[in-house]
């Protein structure tokens, strides 16, 4: 059964009182993220992924807690094992995502919900963002550039035969043309 969030922790609350603050840009994202169509946009997705995935099953890992552990994944260019080991061992980060004292989702659970998530919804999810931003003054929200710039190149599969003569090549100081000689 999806399940929306977990309820809060009075222990957890009473351990972080003693710990420093989350950055500046983590209670600014945050924020942002208790807007609560950003919320129902994921949920939406998330609630497709079977048939009666809102009303029967075993619990799921929160929508709350896949939507801030996908953006600090995002935020901090970590993979989907790494998000896992980082808000394991933070207990800001775990704040953050809002897990406090549960079961972090491994990252195969993660890359489940993620893959849920359709591109039409983060289109609606990054147009919401911008009007947030906008309406608190953070931007204007004119243009939005991307640079999606990919360079094709002729690439060939590494081999064992391949690799030793393209040795030999560099130690001759000769150039390698690509073909089978040098």
């Amino acid at each position: 059964m999806l399940v929306e969030h977990y309820e809060p922790d009075k222990l957890f609350d009473e351990v972080v009182g003693y710990m420093p603050e989350m950055t500046i840009e983590l209670v600014k994202i945050d924020a942002y993220l208790e807007d609560e169509k950003l919320f129902w946009l994921i949920k939406e997705d998330l609630s497709k992924r079977h048939p009666k995935t809102c009303q029967t099953g075993r619990n799921s890992t929160p929508v709350e807690v896949i939507l801030r552990m996908l953006v600090v994944k995002r935020l901090y260019g970590y993979s989907y094992e790494e998000t896992e080991q980082r808000v394991s061992d933070s207990l800001r980060l775990r704040q953050f995502c809002r897990v406090y004292l549960q079961d972090v989702p491994d990252d195969t659970t993660l890359i489940r919900w993620a893959n849920q998530i359709q591109p039409k919804t983060l289109e609606q999810f990054n147009q919401r963002i911008i009007q947030l931003a906008v309406e608190r003054k953070v931007t204007k929200g004119r243009k939005l550039r991307t640079d999606g710039t990919v360079v094709e190149s002729n690439i060939r599969p590494p081999s064992d035969g391949r690799l030793l003569a393209d040795i030999v090549c560099v130690c001759w100081h000769e150039p390698c043309n690509g073909d089978e000689s040098c």
